[in-house]
């Protein structure tokens, strides 16, 4: 029997820990460091670090790393160890504050978008104090942020990091104006995580699994998710075994893993973390896939975090819900019962209807990658268009109030199952939209559009950015108002017209809202191309310049290394397909109509009827012809890919150009796969993946 509140966080150095271990006087220092944003003397580093070393080795680590977020998407890390030479033949285990604050990794070896050249090689790690190390796997792990040589950002954690004080800032100025001053406020963040288990020994004989992280091949199977019956459906024994372990990692590592169960489609699932600041959220999102993944080998499992692993199933998302929660322990996006007369929530709550309006297009690209095209607007996620769902309470109340008119409160009823001895449940007043990209949810905004591989740290940035602006801009214009409630009520009134166009509390899934969203003025942004070309326009590097969160070298790097991972994906993906294609279909094809020639001259020579064998040597061999056409026009459009000296140029070809043709190739091999037996096709099919037991 595992012993949570025990287990949990027991492999942290949190404040609990650090209350036990640390000195009064430098605890209290760092958690003040901590808490007023004031940097920590090189005295309290130096007790620190080695308070953190004792306790490190005793959980059984023998080396530490500077754990940080580079923008290759993943975690980064190079792990030292402790021993010092003490002598020419022993040694003392050593960690000073020096090697706890500071680290220096290669700058020009990871992406940087032009803002390295290749011998320019220094960069440096900066410990985050407000994210807790960990030890996993005889390691100290400290999370930290990356700039260059020069102090340029290189990293995810840094400008989330900004923005988080961005919109600290731009609250504070607001809710003085209400009377209230909190020490801090802080975006929380619940991501949701979806992925698909499979087995090992089935995954080992895909090289497109293993290659790309999805499917490039695979006709339907004869069932997939049409039933309903996967969704909220009993674990199976195997499955649950690893959820059991998977929890159990996650919660010594203080990963709040709260919620697990079965997804839409088959062999697909998700866990549910508590919320916690945005910054630690996305650090435990990261450390929570990686953990995924290692405790799906030790059961013969992969886990798959690819967000379309398997055509014609849904695919896999990372709801981001997002709030704003006060020091003191109020959360800014709470209603309330009395909505009329809630002006502080109605007011950040027009923020960010405005925040959202204005900058849609900067949340269009934080969750633009290769992998998240397959899955927006497919009937299983949102579509590339952001719009905001509020509900009818909220929709109510603002269209109530911009048309000049009394708002009267909405009263809950119960509601009955209609059987007496079951109790009656108190009925919400508004539904939630599971179709909606950034929709209202109570008391938090949810974010449904990341796709499951994301790194969530560039939406956050985005939601913080953005509100924050809206937030200063309404500080401007309400600070020294004599009549405050009066200007925030106008406030509240003039915003909500300027840009109610975003919000839409209708099926987004449908072909109507593309072209009543059209007719708003709304972005649709399909592909990840489309979105990029936006990051540096002129509005967007002058939000970012103004609040200190990137500069424009800095965006335009993003914007090219972004474009580039894309290029490099498709690339990857075509060349995966053509090998294939070449090596395992061709052969194994040729094979087939090998044996149906013979077998329609065996049936010939003994006068037997053939024709049904001949239709399918000729379905065989024509398909045959067309997929080895196919291959080499493909392999001409990938090697085409890098002509153009304009990256986004290459993006668009590889849209335009290489995905067209993947999608001909992909579309005969699956013909010919229906076509082939079982014991002939070179590789497990989607009902040997998908419906394992």
């Amino acid at each position: 029997m595992v012993n949570v509140p025990e287990l949990f966080g027991s492999m942290v150095f949190n404040e609990k820990v650090m209350r036990e271990r640390l000195p009064k006087e430098v605890f209290d220092s760092l958690q003040k460091s901590i808490k007023t944003n004031v940097s920590i003397s090189a005295e309290v580093a130096g007790i620190v670090a080695e308070k953190m070393k004792e306790w490190a080795i005793e959980k059984g680590a023998t080396h530490f790393t500077h754990w940080f977020q580079p923008m290759t998407g993943i975690t980064a890390e190079k792990h030292d160890s402790f021993i010092k030479p003490a002598d020419a033949s022993s040694i003392i285990m050593d960690f000073s504050g020096k090697s706890l604050i500071k680290g220096e990794p290669d700058a020009s070896s990871f992406p940087n978008g032009g803002l390295r050249s290749i011998f320019e090689a220094r960069g440096y790690t900066a410990w985050d104090p407000t994210s807790y190390a960990f030890v996993k796997d005889t390691v100290l792990y400290i999370p930290t942020a990356f700039i260059s040589y020069s102090g340029q950002v290189l990293d995810k954690k840094t400008p989330l990091l900004r923005s988080m004080e961005c919109i600290n800032n731009a609250t504070k100025r607001i809710l003085k104006l209400f009377g209230k001053n909190p020490d801090r406020v802080i975006p929380s963040v619940g991501a949701e995580q979806e992925y698909f288990l499979i087995p090992a020994e089935l995954y080992k004989k895909r090289m497109d699994l293993i290659v790309a992280g999805r499917t490039l091949f695979g006709a339907k199977p004869p069932k997939g998710q049409e039933l309903e019956d996967h969704y909220f459906g009993n674990v199976k024994p195997r499955v649950l075994k690893f959820m059991e372990e998977l929890d159990v990692e996650l919660w010594k590592l203080g990963i709040f893993s709260k919620t697990r169960h079965n997804e839409v489609a088959p062999a697909q699932h998700e866990l549910t973390p508590v919320f916690s600041m945005v910054n630690i959220a996305t650090d435990h999102n990261q450390l929570m896939m990686s953990v995924m993944q290692k405790v799906a080998e030790r059961h013969g499992l992969v886990c798959l975090l690819h967000e379309k692993p398997f055509e014609g199933v849904n695919g896999s998302g990372k709801h981001n819900n997002w709030s704003l929660t006060t020091s003191d322990g109020e959360n800014l996006l709470e209603p309330g019962k009395d909505l009329k007369n809630n002006l502080q929530f109605m007011l950040f709550l027009t923020a960010a209807i405005k925040a959202v309006d204005e900058h849609q297009d900067l949340l269009r690209i934080s969750i633009a990658t290769a992998g998240n095209d397959h899955r927006l607007g497919a009937h299983e996620a949102p579509p590339a268009i952001i719009s905001m769902h509020l509900g009818d309470e909220l929709t109510d109340y603002l269209e109530t109030i911009s048309s000049g008119k009394e708002y009267n409160n909405r009263t809950s009823g119960k509601l009955s199952t209609g059987v007496e001895f079951v109790p009656k449940i108190l009925e919400d007043t508004s539904d939630r939209n599971r179709t909606s990209p950034f929709a209202f949810t109570g008391n938090k905004f949810e974010f449904r559009s990341l796709g499951s591989s994301l790194n969530i740290a560039c939406p956050n940035i985005m939601i913080n950015s953005a509100v924050a602006d809206v937030l200063n801009e309404f500080a401007d214009k309400l600070e020294g108002e004599q009549n405050f409630e009066q200007a925030v009520k106008n406030l509240i009134k003039e915003e909500y017209l300027n840009h109610k166009r975003i919000v839409f509390n209708g099926n987004n899934y449908s072909s109507e809202w593309v072209v009543e969203a059209n007719k708003r003025g709304l972005l649709n942004l399909a592909s990840t191309p489309e979105a990029l070309s936006y990051f540096d326009r002129k509005k967007n590097v002058e939000l970012f310049e103004r609040l200190k969160i990137y500069t424009n070298e800095e965006i335009k790097a993003r914007k090219d290394i972004l474009l580039e991972n894309y290029c490099n994906i498709i690339s990857i993906e075509a060349l995966t397909m053509c090998e294939i294609v070449q090596k395992q279909i061709l052969p194994a094809g040729i094979e087939f109509s090998s044996f149906l020639a013979n077998n329609v001259k065996l049936v010939k020579d003994v006068g037997g009827e053939f024709d049904s064998q001949k239709v399918l040597l000729e379905s065989v061999t024509k398909l045959i012809s067309d997929i080895f056409e196919e291959k080499d026009k493909l392999a001409k459009v990938q090697r085409k890919i890098k002509n153009n000296e304009d990256i986004l140029k290459s993006a668009e070809f590889c849209l335009n150009n290489v995905l067209v043709e993947m999608k001909k190739l992909r579309e005969y091999c699956d013909k010919l796969e229906e076509l082939m037996p079982k014991n002939l096709w070179p590789f497990p099919t989607y009902s040997d993946i998908l419906l394992y037991v």
